[in-house]
């Protein structure tokens, strides 16, 4: 039997500066060390001040994945020594009196399974170690503390997940939803980092680090799987221990022993007073928290009466689902969402092409409007679909610029029509023996004319010539 966990490491990226000083939470955009101050870096007299707004977005994030949240919170310190750790210690939370941290006990459904969420706390993150030189012998390692004291979450699962694609599932949703709460950005590098922990029947608990990307956490799920039931099957004890990705080699390697909650010798932070959350304040975040993905998801179906795979794509992506509800009207959902789903989708399928996108909701009501009045066709959609993603241009000029209006001339396409007949007689023969092979014909007009023949029109024109 399989058991896998998760350590979801997210940045709250929407805030405007760290957790316990007034430095940037955004410290991407500072030259190396220079994004700190004497809090930030555990300077001596120097004393945290708790970020509001930061506990107010964890508690939002807690709320969202169905957590309980308690009325009191703490803070400890975490000790360990590592060159990114400017204090020696982190400032964290850990439930030893009770329910200390943001949120706990929730779930995220998964197909049909619930994935239990074990914890979510906030802390700090450490600063970053950069490593530079061409091999082993010339590397060296390089600190900036930039990244020391931003706002983080961390969320901690059950060993509720059976093979790594449920990981990789749950982790787009979460994604999804965290976006959708206006709190992360996780598409930025590094803002939203997951650990695996792996086990199977009989076996220690492994932890897996340093991966960079979800992909790269179900290749290293995949291949720790494996090694351990290799392990299993010629009776080599599995050690219980921290493991890297080596993303080189796309295996992983032993790091070092894992660690027990002693070894950090956990301990109340004194400089941080317990922090009250008011039920008016919970309240309040509920109430303005954005709809749900599950609520989204039943709007676009039973008002649109969207196909519930169309509206789940288009619910569960924060960026598809604006593009959606700012195109539509109660006219053209139905045609907005197809498109969206069949051809949108297949142009910006990463966060990536999404931030350097250039389509606006007006392009999709633009195209669907012309579709519909029939002045292109859908083929002639995605090839304008494909340039307005490029440049951005007004959807009216791009069919002008590259002659995408739909050719629904009858007399024009009769001809086209007589010219494939002649050239294509064994097709003709079969189309007249076998119906259903007309299709090939209709191909052809429609790749004589480069997608811009009225499908319809041509099926009607085709089948009168055949029945002469």
């Amino acid at each position: 039997m399989t058991k896998i966990g998760l350590e979801i490491h997210c940045q709250l990226t929407k805030l405007e500066s760290k957790l316990f000083c007034p430095c940037k939470a955004n410290y991407r955009e500072f030259e190396p060390n220079h994004n700190i101050c004497p809090v930030c870096m555990g300077l001596p007299g120097s004393l945290p001040r708790l970020n509001q707004k930061a506990v107010e977005s964890a508690t939002s994030i807690a709320l969202a994945l169905n957590c309980q949240t308690p009325e009191k919170i703490a803070f400890f310190r975490k000790n360990y020594f590592y060159p990114d750790l400017p204090k020696n210690f982190q400032i964290t939370q850990l439930n030893v009196y009770g329910d200390m941290s943001v949120g706990g006990e929730g779930y995220v459904d998964v197909e049909g399974k619930k994935i239990k969420i074990r914890r979510i706390q906030l802390e700090e993150d450490p600063g970053r170690l950069i490593y530079e030189g061409a091999s082993d012998r010339t590397k060296i390692t390089l600190v900036d503390y930039n990244r020391a004291g931003t706002p983080l979450v961390e969320i901690v699962t059950d060993p509720d997940f059976e093979n790594p694609r449920q990981v990789r599932i749950f982790l787009n949703i979460l994604s999804d939803l965290l976006e959708n709460l206006g709190v992360a950005e996780p598409g930025l590098e590094g803002a939203m980092r997951a650990d695996g922990n792996v086990s199977i029947e009989g076996g220690n608990k492994v932890e897996i680090k340093n991966i960079g990307s979800f992909h790269d956490l179900e290749k290293a799920l995949h291949f720790e799987l494996t090694r351990q039931q290799s392990l299993s099957e010629r009776d080599i004890d599995i050690v219980m221990e921290t493991r890297h990705w080596d993303d080189r080699r796309k295996i992983t390697v032993s790091s070092r022993s894992k660690e027990e909650d002693q070894d950090y010798r956990y301990f109340l932070e004194n400089d941080i007073p317990w922090v009250k959350i008011e039920q008016s304040t919970r309240d309040s975040l509920k109430e303005n928290m954005p709809e749900s993905i599950s609520s989204k998801k039943e709007r676009y179906v039973e008002k649109f009466d969207i196909a519930p795979q169309v509206a789940e794509i288009i619910a569960s992506d924060r960026y598809y689902s604006q593009l959606f509800e700012n195109a539509y009207s109660e006219q053209n959902a139905k045609d907005i969402a197809n498109l969206i789903t069949t051809d949108v989708i297949g142009f910006i399928d990463t966060k990536e092409k999404q931030q350097t996108s250039k389509i606006t909701s007006k392009h999709l009501s633009d195209l669907i409007d012309a579709i519909n009045a029939k002045t292109i066709t859908r083929n002639s959609a995605k090839v304008a679909l494909q340039e307005i993603v490029k440049s951005g241009k007004d959807t009216k000029l791009i069919l002008q610029e590259m002659d995408l209006g739909q050719v629904s001339d009858s007399s024009e396409i009769d001809a086209i029509i007589s010219q494939i007949f002649e050239d294509e007689k064994q097709a003709v023969i079969d189309a007249k023996e076998r119906p259903e092979t007309v299709n090939f014909l209709v191909g052809k007009v429609m790749q004589k004319t480069k997608g811009k023949a009225d499908p319809v029109k041509t099926l009607e024109l085709i089948k009168s010539k055949l029945n002469q």
